[in-house]
């Protein structure tokens, strides 16, 4: 696998998606948890999005329920969630791993491109993010701390 334009996931609605669809934007990645601490960065993506959507830039959402248990719900609640605690209108996909014998080969195929803390390739929390440039390549990974505004300057460098 050369870029995300190899990988189809599937969306929240149990719809696929051939991410060579996607080729020619700008996407940030993340894994996503409606029960965490970080969970407010949901407004931060949705900020982010609206401000460069026009512009040839995507969030795509990854709930995930590895860590601490802290997206439990269905694919309908965890939309719902997002979208009246948050305002979500970024795409949101259908919930996986990040980690483990059942990661989602996109994740395998990023975290192998972007390496964590000190070389390590697992996920280590919720909102983990990669920025993915025009032709689908990872440009670097940021850890849950990392705030999406903090983002910005690197995502207007790509578009």
């Amino acid at each position: 696998m050369t870029s995300i334009a190899d990988f189809t996931v599937t969306t929240n609605r149990g719809e696929n998606l051939d991410l060579a669809s996607k080729k020619g934007q700008v996407l940030l990645v993340v894994n996503t948890a409606s029960k965490c601490g970080f969970t407010p960065q949901y407004d931060g993506l949705e900020n982010v999005f609206q401000q460069f959507k026009d512009k040839g830039f995507e969030v795509l959402g990854f709930p995930c329920n590895q860590f601490g248990g802290q997206e439990p719900g269905n694919a309908d609640e965890i939309a719902e969630f997002c979208k009246l605690n948050h305002g979500v209108t970024f795409p949101l996909m259908a919930k996986v791993d990040v980690n483990g014998p059942d990661a989602s080969p996109l994740y395998d195929w990023m975290k192998g491109e972007a390496k964590g803390l000190m070389g390590s390739k697992g996920i280590k929390w919720n909102f983990t993010k990669f920025l993915i440039n025009r032709d689908g390549e990872v440009v670097r990974r940021y850890g849950p701390q990392d705030k999406p505004e903090a983002i910005v300057e690197d995502i207007e460098k790509l578009l």
